[in-house]
């Protein structure tokens, strides 16, 4: 299973009722797996179970200490500023829209990358 696909639809639907007039967001598959772009910057994605988030370092600090959440450690190296979330986390949609908007809101921040 590259990715959970049940997840993947959950995500969708956050994404396109609560997220659509966000411009510049973009779904993508790569390595296996599903997430998001926004402005051409990977913000979040799904391996296998867990929604990886892009949040910066600040908060992926701060999310860091919370249950169900770990460092994104997909080759061996975390990632700084990257956070993975366990399904126990985000078993209420209430609960995966407040992971998706902590990475909305930082990759925002971050310049476009171009084509």
């Amino acid at each position: 299973m590259p990715f959970d696909s049940g997840l993947a639809a959950r995500l969708e639907e956050i994404i396109t009722d609560r997220f659509a007039p966000i411009g510049g967001l973009s779904e993508t598959r790569m390595f296996g797996g599903f997430g998001y772009m926004l402005n051409g910057n990977m913000c979040l994605g799904i391996h296998k179970d867990t929604l990886i988030v892009r949040v910066g370092l600040e908060c992926a600090d701060e999310i860091l200490a919370e249950d169900h959440v770990g460092p994104m450690n997909l080759t061996g190296r975390v990632m700084k500023g990257w956070a993975t979330i366990q399904p126990a986390a985000m078993e209420e949609d209430d609960a995966l829209a407040r992971f998706v908007r902590l990475a909305i809101d930082f990759v925002s921040t971050l310049p476009p990358k171009e084509k």
